[in-house]
């Protein structure tokens, strides 16, 4: 049987243990024989020795060179067109370097794909669900809820076969290379986040499908903090924020809802100043 050829894309920035940590459990994990991994990883202008770290104990490991500046959805884009100048591959998988990988994530991936050709005769988009300290879900999937004012998403539960959905995020998120034919890699217009949720709407709007896969699969804490700062900070400080990649990331969430939400673009700037000008109605109803 002809191999499968498996795109491993990371990013990371100045968390040497996490990425180590990452890595060690990726490596621990069951591959079956018939899939043959390739890995590229990039080191965003590190000052902790991430890269050289990775490339000490790794070597199997593409490592390549940010200057700082690309942050999260910068550095995915580096790894993935790297690899694509490589080869050509039947599936990238998406990884953040803060997840600890279980050992069957792969296999939970699998199964999901083998759901999906039977389901629908497509390959597709898969999400492997992660969880916190405390066993709570952190990250992978979510479905869109919305009426006339408002849209939220629900964040789904890993149950013991696949759901479809909407939203994902991109901890661990296996891509088909029949997908990127079709819609291409990460959005330019993202600079740190929003990029993976703008990646699964666009499959959707193709209807390629997109499902969160069975099962845990691996753990990694919710780090993103609130989604405001509250009134000690200062005004001016509290917009630099909100515009900020790491931040709100106002523009580019603006430019994500007028293109796939563009009924509900008033609410959402609406709800994005009322966040900066009275910060202490979060502080109060968001405890």
């Amino acid at each position: 049987m002809q191999k499968q050829n498996i795109a491993v894309l990371l990013t990371c920035h100045n968390r040497k243990t996490k990425t180590i940590d990452c890595l060690s459990s990726f490596f621990k994990a069951t591959i079956p024989t018939e899939y043959e991994l390739h890995m590229f990883l990039t080191d965003d202008g590190s000052s902790d020795g991430t890269g050289e770290a990775v490339k000490g104990l790794f070597p199997q490991v593409k490592v390549l060179k940010g200057d700082g500046n690309l942050f999260w959805a910068g550095g995915m884009r580096l790894a993935w067109k790297t690899a694509m100048g490589e080869k050509s591959y039947d599936a990238y998988l998406l990884i953040n370097d803060d997840v600890v990988l279980y050992p069957d994530f792969f296999v939970h991936l699998l199964e999901t794909e083998a759901y999906s050709l039977a389901q629908t005769g497509k390959k597709g988009i898969y999400s492997g669900a992660t969880m916190d300290d405390s066993g709570m879900v952190s990250y992978g999937a979510s479905v869109i809820k919305k009426n006339h004012f408002i849209m939220t998403a629900q964040k789904l539960e890993p149950a013991s076969q696949p759901q479809r959905c909407e939203f994902t995020n991109a901890n661990v998120l296996w891509i088909s290379g029949d997908v990127v034919d079709k819609i291409g890699i990460f959005s330019e217009k993202y600079t740190h986040g929003i990029a993976d949720y703008d990646y699964s709407l666009q499959a959707v709007k193709k209807q390629i499908p997109v499902w969160l896969a069975p099962n845990v699969c691996g753990v990694c804490n919710y780090d993103h903090g609130k989604k405001w700062k509250d009134g000690t900070v200062p005004l001016k400080q509290r917009i630099a924020w909100m515009k900020s990649p790491k931040g709100l990331a106002y523009n580019e969430y603006m430019y994500y809802i007028r293109k796939h939400f563009p009924l509900y673009l008033p609410y959402s700037f609406f709800l994005m100043w009322m966040k900066v000008f009275f910060p202490f109605i979060w502080d109060h109803f968001k405890k």
